[in-house]
């Protein structure tokens, strides 16, 4: 991928991932007894916040100290 693709995958991921944040905020606000559902949503999220690292790190080079 070209780094414009990465950078776009790594908008659209962080959307998604905040849009899920907004999501479990509601379902939790609302009482929601579905803690299937919120933790599913949970684990999603994490995947996100895994997949948006692993471009970061693709995008930031490393800086020899």
């Amino acid at each position: 991928m070209t780094e414009a693709e990465l950078r776009k995958r790594l908008e659209h991921l962080r959307v998604d991932h905040r849009d899920l944040d907004a999501a479990i905020d509601a379902l939790t606000a609302a009482g929601s007894t579905d803690q299937l559902q919120i933790a599913r949503l949970k684990r999603r999220k994490l995947a996100l916040r895994d997949q948006i690292g692993a471009i970061e790190d693709q995008l930031i080079p490393d800086i020899i100290a």
